[in-house]
């Protein structure tokens, strides 16, 4: 399959970072406080850095094959059936993580915005905007990103500045925590937010100059990441480790707690939660898109549109199949660690595969600049 070859490296680092940025905003500092109480930091630090090592696999393997997506070039290392299983396996992962994703935003719409809504309507309007504006081609993917990113990245990042004012020093000590036995489950739940990351697959074969790739991952996953630990390091400073256990959307309350300079805003809530909702959009169109994407690729079609409505009864499905809120993020926790092992580890096989049978794309200069 061709793919235009339009987006830069600054355009592919956007699409990262709106990508990761977006719906575990609000749970981020329970996961790691339930983890580690004040060693939070150092718990989202490591999954960051098992997030950052996800990133270099598949970005390494992106610029062995510049013109192909994961689904295509690994049909040419570990073979067709078994290629075709574990992307099948891919895309019902991604399925889920769009199901489970709409499903907290309903949750969170429902509990704090519209509380006379139901549920089941906030869900299905959110797959539906996503499953609408899937149906552009990747230029345009690109520029929803583009247009979208300052209004998710500019306001967060001042909401979360202001509200270091009011962190304690104390409450982020100490450093690696009072209960480091739950730190091996809290560091692969932390890292699964980054999984995100798994965009570049069909990012680079779209880039201009595919063997900048690794520019624009850093620089995207390095914000990103940069962004998430200062956010668990904000909340835990000012609320305290034992206090953040009792809550629920902790990043939310940090908002309410912080204002403008010379009382402007004297709650940042409601702003907080519209850039959030911006944030759950992108991250939604990212996952939906590489499903339905994927799902082209893999039956061999020119064009994904045919699935752009096709999954969206069987994600609600799936987005509805949690009792509650508490079974719901048990059930994202553990979605996310056994998704590592295709964003992670499957990856890494492929990798090492490509390098024991030293497989590039036939006849491809760009290859041999980066290599």
């Amino acid at each position: 399959m061709e793919h235009p070859r339009q987006i830069t490296v600054i355009q592919a680092a956007i699409i990262l970072i709106s990508t990761i940025i977006g719906v575990g905003v609000l749970a981020l500092s329970l996961f790691a406080v339930r983890a580690a109480d004040s060693g939070a930091p150092l718990v989202t630090m490591l999954g960051f850095l098992i997030g950052l090592f996800g990133l270099w696999l598949l970005t390494k393997l992106g610029m062995r094959f510049p013109k192909q997506s994961i689904i295509e070039y690994s049909e040419d290392l570990i073979g067709k059936w078994a290629a075709r299983g574990c992307s099948v396996l891919i895309i019902v992962f991604f399925c889920l993580i769009t199901g489970l994703a709409s499903r907290e935003f309903g949750e969170v719409v429902v509990t704090s915005v519209l509380t006379k809504t139901p549920l089941e309507v906030t869900v299905i309007v959110m797959l539906l905007l996503a499953a609408v504006s899937s149906r552009a081609d990747i230029t345009t993917f690109t520029y929803f990103h583009q247009f979208y990113f300052p209004i998710i990245v500019f306001p967060g990042l001042l909401i979360v500045v202001l509200s270091l004012k009011n962190a304690q020093l104390i409450n982020l000590l100490p450093i690696w925590g009072n209960e480091p036995s739950g730190m091996s489950k809290g560091i692969l739940t932390m890292a699964s937010l980054f999984q995100g990351s798994f965009v570049m697959t069909i990012v680079i074969p779209a880039m201009r100059r595919p063997e900048k790739a690794m520019v624009a991952g850093y620089v995207g996953m390095i914000t990103s990441g940069a962004l998430y630990i200062l956010i668990v390091i904000a909340t835990v400073g000012v609320f305290g480790a034992e206090e953040i256990k009792k809550l629920v959307w902790p990043t939310l309350e940090l908002a309410k707690t912080t204002s403008l300079p010379a009382n402007v805003l004297e709650r940042l809530d409601g702003a907080f939660l519209a850039v959030w909702v911006t944030a759950v959009f992108t991250t939604l169109l990212s996952s939906y898109y590489l499903a339905i994407y994927f799902s082209s690729q893999l039956l061999h079609l020119r064009d994904h549109k045919m699935f752009a409505f096709f999954l969206v009864p069987f994600i609600y499905v799936l987005a509805m199949f949690s009792q509650n809120l508490m079974q719901m993020y048990e059930i994202i926790q553990l979605v996310g660690q056994m998704g590592l092992v295709f964003t992670v580890a499957y990856p890494f096989v492929l990798l090492v595969v490509a390098m024991i049978r030293k497989k590039k794309s036939r006849g491809d200069h760009l290859v041999a600049k980066s290599d």
